[in-house]
């Protein structure tokens, strides 16, 4: 009888109850393949016990504790991972039933490939931003459409040559570069010589930050924008493709203002001077 694939869930969390309970549901039914949801508390309260208790006989559940950083959360978990798959689910996402078993589906029958991602669709199903309508292999051209970390699989022998994800990059890093961890990531495993796919048919349901428009997301776009340009700067992207990868935030403003949207101009010049300054910052 061949024993069924595991999979290994690191979850970094803060602020957040009603939206890790939903997320934890998402996950609890029963399926082909077994599921542990490391949870990595960076409350600085014990708010998490009441709901991770009421799972403690529906999941296998790790919690673990970390300093604030979002990348530092995913590097205090990676070690202690046994799964056969390793996922990066946000606290306010959610999986489809199917998925997992998808992806454990997917794996088996691609055997020459490390990881693989999707793309984020909103609550009611409706794909946003950036991602690819194509399927295939992922680039240091294309990455920008086709990852994500919320949406990334990766087998544990990949983890294990790839390494810890870099705790300079992301949310809570505590740099100037909140941001890029996502594009990073799969960027060092091509860089090591891994294969990553990516495939549009694989959903994860995520809230879309642009939802209620653009009034708050400006200082969003600075720090993402930021880590971007530090992505670039770090894998050394052409300049060709630094100069097109500007321009189109730049393109975005001019659209703003023509469409007399004065926010959605804001954000995009944030994004523009975040993706600028990330990509000059030499230290």
């Amino acid at each position: 009888m061949i024993q069924p694939m595991s999979f290994a869930l690191i979850l970094a969390t803060i602020g957040k109850t009603d939206e890790l309970r939903r997320f934890l549901t998402s996950v609890e039914a029963p399926r082909e393949h077994p599921v542990e949801v490391f949870v990595v508390d960076q409350n600085d309260d014990d708010r998490l016990t009441p709901i991770l208790d009421l799972f403690v006989d529906r999941l296998r559940l790790i919690r673990l504790h970390s300093e604030p950083g979002l990348s530092r959360a995913r590097n205090a978990a990676l070690p202690l991972v046994h799964g056969d798959f390793v996922g990066f689910p946000d606290d306010d996402c959610l999986y489809p039933p199917s998925l997992l078993d998808t992806v454990a589906r997917w794996f088996s029958a691609h055997p020459g490939f490390a990881g693989l991602t999707g793309r984020a669709v909103d609550p009611a199903g409706r794909s946003y931003a950036r991602f690819d309508k194509e399927a295939g292999p992922l680039t240091p051209r294309n990455a920008w459409q086709r990852a994500a970390s919320f949406t990334m699989f990766f087998r544990r022998e990949a983890i294990q040559r790839i390494g810890g994800f870099d705790e300079t990059l992301g949310l809570g890093s505590g740099t100037p570069w909140e941001g890029g961890e996502d594009i990073d990531y799969p960027l060092r495993a091509i860089g090591a010589g891994l294969e990553v796919f990516y495939l549009p048919e694989i959903v994860v349901v995520h809230p879309n930050p642009f939802a209620k428009g653009y009034a708050d997301s400006s200082e969003r776009a600075l720090k993402y924008g930021l880590g971007i340009g530090r992505v670039w700067r770090k894998h050394r992207f052409p300049l060709w493709q630094v100069v097109y990868h500007l321009a189109r935030p730049l393109g975005g403003a001019v659209t703003g203002l023509a469409q007399g949207r004065p926010q959605k101009a804001k954000y995009h010049l944030s994004a523009f001077r975040g993706r600028l300054l990330g990509w000059l910052s030499r230290t």
